[in-house]
């Protein structure tokens, strides 16, 4: 069977990590009372050129970290061409490096993620409104 939902989120600055990991265990609920869900997959995709989808740890530092080693490998204003048109190359060059989806592991109805991993929505390029992941769902 196959499920999709989606997810709506309003970012509130340049550059944002958002913990979504919650609001998907929660969608995956809704259908487990409906539909027992014993195992399959979830992809996370965001339908959106500047933001991307990550799995890592949910650690103030660490998360810091990558957002100054994110910056420092591709840095603002950079005489990129893509600039001339609307001024946002470094976001959506940041996008292209961190990828647009994750596919998750669904193993006795739960996320199968590890002790320290949390799925993340990025903003590379807010504040926004109405950005949208999409979760498609493809479970036994």
């Amino acid at each position: 069977m196959i499920f999709e939902k989606s997810l709506m989120i309003d970012t509130s600055s340049n550059f944002q990590i958002i913990d979504i990991t919650s609001e998907i265990v929660a969608i995956l609920n809704e259908i487990s009372k409906e539909k027992r869900i014993s195992s399959g997959i979830v992809n996370v995709f965001t339908k959106h050129s500047t933001s991307a989808i990550r799995i890592n740890e949910n650690e103030k530092g660490l998360l810091n970290d990558f957002e100054k080693v994110l910056k420092d490998i591709v840095k603002e204003n950079d005489n990129y061409r893509h600039d001339f048109i609307d001024n946002n190359a470094a976001s959506h060059i940041r996008a292209f490096l961190l990828g647009s989806s994750e596919t998750i592991p669904i193993i006795d109805g739960s996320l199968s993620l590890g002790t320290w991993q949390s799925i993340f929505f990025i903003e590379l390029d807010g504040p926004r409104r109405n950005r949208i992941i999409n979760l498609t769902f493809i479970v036994e």
